[in-house]
């Protein structure tokens, strides 16, 4: 009987040692075979972009048409740059003129009259440009004669297309705007007085 029980317990122990192997065995078998659950796929709503929409915060660094337009406006700003400091220049050459033409004849005739009002025109948009208001000129400490007032007007407009010329882009100069007020009313002190 001892032999018997001896021989009832090697059994079990073989047979539950088969079983498990067994059981191990068919683990990775039936982990393959059985899909796996997926996520539920998220409910639709009004808030998720289209499929040709892009988010806000995702930059496409690499479209032609991006950089193309890219291109385009930074040619037009530095278009708009070049021709602001050509307005600058043209003012300056302007007033110099008329200090040349005045001191030969001590006179401004009409078409000095007329190269006033491009050189008031010039001075007008330059301000504007960078950030001016169309408020009139305040006239403060204006010249006696016009001799004088001719020869400051022709140093005021060189002191100003100076800034222009130092100013980068795109910046807001109250100094160029004080200028072009000061040569704005002398501009007008010119024009009015006619000698």
């Amino acid at each position: 009987m001892f032999a018997e029980t001896k021989l009832l317990e090697c059994l079990r122990t073989a047979l539950t040692s088969a079983v498990l192997i067994l059981a191990a065995g068919l683990a990775p078998v039936r982990a393959q075979s059985q899909p796996r659950p997926s996520s539920p796929p998220p409910p639709p709503s009004s808030q998720q972009p289209d499929l040709g929409d892009k988010p806000d915060n995702d930059v496409d660094f690499g479209s032609r048409e991006t950089d193309a337009r890219t291109r385009l406006i930074l040619k037009a700003e530095r278009k708009a740059y070049e021709d602001h400091v050509a307005r600058a220049k043209e003012a300056c050459d302007i007033a110099a003129e008329l200090k040349t033409r005045y001191l030969t004849s001590n006179v401004l005739n009409a078409a000095d009259q007329k190269k006033l009002e491009r050189l008031e025109k010039l001075t007008r948009r330059i301000r504007n440009d960078v950030g001016g208001s169309e408020s009139d000129a305040d006239p403060k400490d204006l010249p006696n004669t016009i001799s004088q007032a001719v020869n400051l007007l022709a140093d005021m407009a060189k002191e100003l297309s100076d800034q222009v010329e130092k100013t980068p882009r795109r910046v807001v100069s109250t100094s160029i705007i004080d200028q072009a007020n000061k040569l704005l009313a002398l501009i007008q002190f010119v024009r009015g007085s006619r000698h």
